[in-house]
C-alpha cells in the first residue's frame, strides 16, 4: 500500500528503503504553496544527516514542483499506492511508522492531523500537528468531522501564526489542541536579497498567492481600477494559479484593465518578479503567516497589506509598509499611491524591511524553534545546528 520513491532515496538497496528516520513528516501534498514551502525551508535549515528526515505525502504527483526540492535535498520520500483509500493509507501509516520508528511524526497540513495521531497511537513516536492558517477557517475547509478531529488531535500542534493561536486559546469547546507552540515562517533570506528598490521605475505593483477566494484579487482590481482612473500610473502582475483565474480575467476586462494588469501563472523565480517590482501588495481576508510578505521584505520591497493573521506582526505600520484595516478600501487606494509616487518613502520602507527580514526571518530562528516545539510536546531529543 505504501511506495518509496527510490529515485529520491540516497539508498541503492531495497532494505535500505525503510532505514529508520528520526524525524517524520506527513504533508497533503507538493504542488505550490506557502506550507509546502516552509516545509522544505525546514528541512533545507536542519541538519539532515544528524536528524534524519523523511516525508510522507498524501496525495502525490512525481511532478509537483516540492518533490524536486526534496529530491535535491536528498530526503526520502513515502507515497501511497495510486487508489489508495483513506482507510488504506491509514494502515499503510501504522506500518511505515512500524518501519521507520521515527521519534517524531509531524503533520505539516491540517487536514492529515488526526492520521498522524492515529498512525502514531500505542508508539513511541511523539504526534504533532499543524494549523498553518486561521484556525478556524482551516476547521470548515477540513469539513465538520476531520476538521473537528484535526483541531483536536495530535493534542501538541504547532501554528506558525500569533493570531491562530489566540483564536484556539479563546476557542470553546473540546475540539482544540491541548499544547499550543507558535513557530513563525522563516526564509532563506539570502536567496532573496533585493536589489535597491524602483531604480528605473517605480510603477511595478506585484501581487503573488493562490487564485482563491480568500486571497481576494477582486479587491486588488478594484483598488487599481480606481488609481487607473486618478490618472496615476502603474502596471500590476499577480503571480500565482488557481480556479479563480478566469473570474478575475473578466473583471479585469470588465474594469477595463488589459493594459495595466498581467496574470503571470505560477512563477518558480519569485526572486526576480520581487526585485522587478516597486512594491507588493497583500489583500487576503484571512492569513497565517504568508511567505510572500517576508519574500517581499527580505527583498527591501515596502508591503501594502490587509491586516489578517500575523500581518500585523510582519509588517511594521508606517516603518516598513502599511497594514490596512479590513474593508477599509480608501485607505488602500490612498497607501497605493503613496507608495506609488514616493521614491524616497519607497527606499527608506524598502530598506527598513530588509533589515527586519535579516534580524527575525532567517531558517535557523525556524528550526531551532520548531526543535524547541518538538521539545515541548514530549521528544526527549537533542538539538544540533
Amino acid at each position: 500500500m505504501l511506495d518509496n520513491l527510490e529515485t529520491t532515496l540516497p539508498y541503492s538497496s531495497s532494505k535500505a528503503q525503510y532505514e529508520r528516520c528520526r524525524l517524520l513528516y506527513l504533508v497533503g501534498q507538493l504542488q505550490p504553496g506557502g506550507l509546502e514551502r516552509q516545509l522544505c525551508y525546514l528541512l533545507q535549515g536542519m541538519n539532515r544527516e544528524f536528524y534524519k528526515p523523511a516525508v510522507v505525502v498524501w496525495n502525490f504527483c512525481k511532478d509537483d514542483v516540492y518533490a524536486n526540492e526534496l529530491r535535491r535535498l536528498g530526503v526520502p520520500i513515502y507515497s501511497f499506492s495510486e487508489g489508495s483509500t483513506r482507510g488504506s493509507k491509514l494502515k499503510a501509516l501504522r506500518t511505515l511508522l512500524g518501519r521507520l520508528n521515527p521519534e517524531v511524526f509531524h503533520s505539516y497540513s491540517f487536514f492529515t492531523n488526526f492520521a498522524a495521531q492515529w498512525a502514531a497511537c500505542g508508539t513511541r513516536t511523539t504526534p504533532i500537528g499543524s494549523v498553518r492558517s486561521d484556525f478556524f477557517w482551516a476547521k470548515r475547509e477540513s469539513g465538520f468531522l476531520l476538521g473537528r478531529l484535526s483541531a483536536r488531535w495530535p493534542s501538541a500542534q504547532i501554528f506558525n501564526s500569533y493570531s491562530a493561536a489566540k483564536q484556539a486559546q479563546g476557542a470553546k469547546g473540546i475540539f482544540v489542541p491541548k499544547k499550543i507552540f507558535v513557530v513563525q515562517n522563516g526564509l532563506d533570506v539570502i536567496r532573496f536579497f533585493g536589489t535597491s528598490v524602483g531604480i528605473a521605475d517605480g510603477t511595478n505593483i506585484l501581487g503573488v498567492g493562490s487564485l482563491y477566494a480568500v486571497k481576494r484579487w477582486d479587491r486588488l482590481l478594484m483598488a487599481v481600477a480606481e488609481i487607473k482612473r486618478m490618472r496615476v500610473e502603474f502596471k500590476l502582475q499577480i503571480a500565482g494559479e488557481g480556479p479563480l483565474r478566469h473570474v478575475l480575467q473578466q473583471q479585469m476586462e470588465g474594469l477595463d484593465l488589459s493594459d495595466r494588469v498581467r496574470f503571470l501563472g505560477h512563477s518558480q523565480d519569485i526572486p526576480k518578479l520581487m526585485n522587478d517590482a516597486s512594491l507588493l501588495v497583500h489583500t487576503a481576508d484571512s492569513e497565517g503567516c504568508p511567505n510572500v510578505i517576508m519574500e517581499a521584505m527580505a527583498c527591501g520591497r515596502p508591503v501594502v497589506a490587509m491586516d489578517a493573521g500575523d500581518i500585523p506582526f510582519l509588517v511594521d505600520n508606517g516603518k516598513t509598509g502599511f497594514v490596512i484595516s479590513q474593508g477599509d478600501h480608501a485607505s488602500l487606494v490612498g497607501r497605493i499611491i503613496e507608495l506609488l509616487q514616493n521614491h524616497s518613502l519607497r527606499i527608506q520602507m524598502g530598506s527598513a524591511a530588509r533589515e527586519k527580514a535579516v534580524r527575525e526571518f532567517d531558517l535557523k530562528r525556524l528550526v531551532e524553534k520548531t526543535m524547541e516545539a518538538y521539545q515541548g510536546a514530549g521528544w526527549g531529543g537533542n538539538i544540533k545546528n
